[in-house]
């Protein structure tokens, strides 16, 4: 029987079941997180429409192609800034069995989105200055003209990113192996790297701007994931389309499917991983629409969602972060006493940086079930890329509200049919009946 052990209000735990694929839930190892340090040292400026920026396509269009698929590159232009590019896979699944206005059932196409934006830039507040720049190359200069050694102290920080948006993008790329593991997927699946994502959520937009009509109708949720390192736990949450009274189930029904699975299977019991809404119930206007919402289930960071969202797609937004005050304003990402130079802010800051969250962040691995075998990494970053990528591939598992799987509908058919010989076997009887 499923158990489940309720910590706090807004905690989510889980109950011990192993995942449908016949391994341990969400045990994909370092593949996400290697990933995630990789980008970030290689690639630590990445800013939109930068050589930086392009180069982490490159890679992220080779570790596509090491997966076995081939990418779909889509390139756009922004006027006197440059070029940048989405990346972009389609995986075709069974589709769905679609009620007709003449009674039959037909196949039918639904689409699931799952993206992340690639690109990262230290916001301009935080960013060195150019003369404190020069000033910098000519200390270093003047110190190797003179025979000095480099400095051996490495700096608090040097941004890189790694929070945002490394880890979300290492973590489509994680559902991207794990969605190889599951056959007879109904939904058509389309992972997407938004480039240029700081950029107003440029690449975001360009994507969803070229889809026609017939395209954007098949879109039954966008899953966008971001910035699950540094903050304090993991949240998901909807669009600020679901703060429409009359569409708040229909627009957050795929959000509460991912607690689900969060819930139903044993993550907390393996690592110790919750997914968290947010539930301050703070009033205010969120969505500037004149009246004065709930602040719940809706997350405080604007990310590529919105161009989705905007356009009435339910979303689910993944990101880690920290709800739990009781005034907006208070509200960051982590309370964490080392890392609050920025006030408590990671993205955007210079504390975005992999050393220095890795030195903080990661701990030792244990032995959960003492057994004398370690089963379980202390690496944050590991254990928040791998769970949420399982979240969302098996989030797909629940199907779509516009019709029926394969599977269902021949349980469908079998029912239709069962209660159809019941029917007609009582109608017989009854006739017999009378007529006796």
């Amino acid at each position: 029987m499923c158990f489940a052990v309720l910590a706090q209000p807004l905690l989510l735990t889980s109950c011990k079941k192993e995942a449908k694929t016949g391994r341990r839930a969400a045990d994909y190892g370092s593949f996400g997180s290697d990933i995630a340090r990789e980008i970030a040292a290689k690639f630590p400026e990445r800013a939109a429409y930068s050589e930086g920026e392009k180069a982490t396509g490159d890679y992220i269009e080779s570790k596509i192609k090491e997966l076995g698929y081939t990418p779909e590159i889509q390139k756009f232009d922004k006027e006197e800034a440059g070029s940048s590019a989405n990346y972009i896979v389609k995986v075709p699944g069974t589709g769905f069995y679609v009620h007709q206005s003449d009674g039959t059932y037909q196949i039918e196409h639904r689409v699931a989105v799952i993206g992340a934006h690639y690109d990262a830039a230290i916001l301009p507040e935080f960013a060195p200055k150019e003369d404190e720049k020069k000033k910098d190359d000519k200390k270093k200069s003047d110190k190797k003209e003179d025979g000095e050694a480099e400095p051996t102290e490495r700096p608090k920080y040097v941004f890189d990113g790694i929070s945002d948006n490394a880890s979300g993008t290492a973590c489509v790329l994680t559902a991207m192996m794990a969605f190889k593991e599951y056959t007879n997927i109904a939904y058509d699946v389309w992972f997407v790297f938004f480039g240029a994502g700081t950029d107003n959520f440029a690449g975001a937009d360009k994507f969803v701007t070229s889809l026609p009509g017939e395209e954007l109708l098949s879109i039954d949720v966008m899953y966008d994931i971001d910035s699950l390192y540094a903050g304090d736990k993991v949240y998901a949450s909807s669009g600020y389309k679901s703060l429409l009274s009359t569409q708040k189930y229909e627009m957050r029904r795929k959000l509460y499917q991912a607690y689900d699975v969060c819930f139903a299977n044993p993550l907390y019991t393996y690592y110790r991983f919750d997914l968290y809404y947010n539930e301050s119930g703070l009033k205010f206007d969120i969505n500037e629409d004149g009246y004065k919402d709930i602040y719940n289930e809706v997350s405080g960071t604007m990310s590529d969602y919105k161009l989705f969202d905007e356009r009435g797609i339910p979303v689910v937004y993944f990101e880690s972060f920290d709800y739990n005050y009781t005034a907006l304003e208070k509200m960051k990402e982590t309370k964490n006493l080392n890392i609050q130079d920025f006030g408590g802010k990671v993205r955007g800051t210079p504390s975005d940086c992999t050393y220095f969250l890795d030195e903080l962040l990661i701990t030792e691995d244990v032995d959960r079930n003492n057994d004398g075998e370690i089963d379980c990494s202390g690496d944050r970053l590991q254990i928040r890329v791998n769970c949420v990528a399982f979240i969302v591939i098996e989030s797909l598992l629940k199907g779509s509200d516009k019709g029926m799987t394969p599977a269902q509908y021949e349980e469908f058919k079998k029912e239709a049919t069962r209660q159809t010989y019941f029917t007609e076997s009582s109608a017989t009887s009854e006739t017999s009946e009378s007529s006796t």
